[in-house]
């Protein structure tokens, strides 16, 4: 049995559910909602790759190694972006987050810190993670800032780690948390959350 077993999680008017081929048409259109294939320091597919994406997220979810959700709007049903579990470790009970990303319209929204309160929670409460990690490359310097404001820790940086899409080599920035650091990074969250709502 995988370690990390098909669920859909919800909160916030946020939906993440298992990444799917029907999901296509509405991953493309996010993608193409502020060109986001376009940087250099992200995984976005290009419209006419989405297919091709999805069907490598499903492979890599048949090896146990990552598991995509999509990320929806449950008012509209319009798909919003998508993220993952990925180098999923069960022997020592450790996932990542990653594979992140939203279109445009909807970045700096709640939608990113929804998300991962959905994603650590049931990372921490159900899978009954000891680390959740995230990694970044050392000029996605947004990512990085985002990561911290989630009160995760830097672990390092891994250099000449991995190729960007424009086949120069980047470095990695490595964050984590352990499930001691859990219950005030939810408070956290939710007090940010609770402060968008009341804005």
């Amino acid at each position: 049995m995988a370690f990390v077993q098909p669920v859909t999680l919800r909160e916030r008017g946020v939906r993440l559910e298992p990444l799917a081929l029907s999901h296509e048409a509405g991953l493309a259109a996010a993608a193409d909602d502020g060109e986001l294939w376009k940087l250099r320091i992200t995984s976005v597919p290009e419209p006419q790759d989405t297919r091709a994406y999805i069907e490598t997220a499903l492979k890599m979810r048949e090896e146990g190694s990552r598991f995509a959700f999509a990320v929806i709007d449950e008012a509209t049903g319009r798909v919003l972006g998508s993220t993952s579990y990925h180098d999923i470790l069960p022997a020592v009970r450790r996932v990542e987050i990653g594979w992140t990303w939203y279109a445009r319209s909807v970045q700096r929204s709640h939608v990113n810190t929804t998300c991962k309160l959905l994603m650590m929670g049931h990372a921490f409460d159900t899978l009954q993670c000891h680390v959740v990690g995230w990694r970044t490359d050392n000029y996605n310097f947004a990512s990085q800032k985002a990561i911290e404001r989630l009160g995760a820790k830097k672990d390092g940086v891994i250099r000449g780690h991995a190729l960007r899409r424009d086949g120069t080599i980047r470095d990695t920035v490595m964050y984590s948390m352990r499930s001691g650091e859990w219950p005030e990074a939810r408070a956290q969250l939710l007090y940010l959350l609770g402060r968008h709502e009341s804005a």
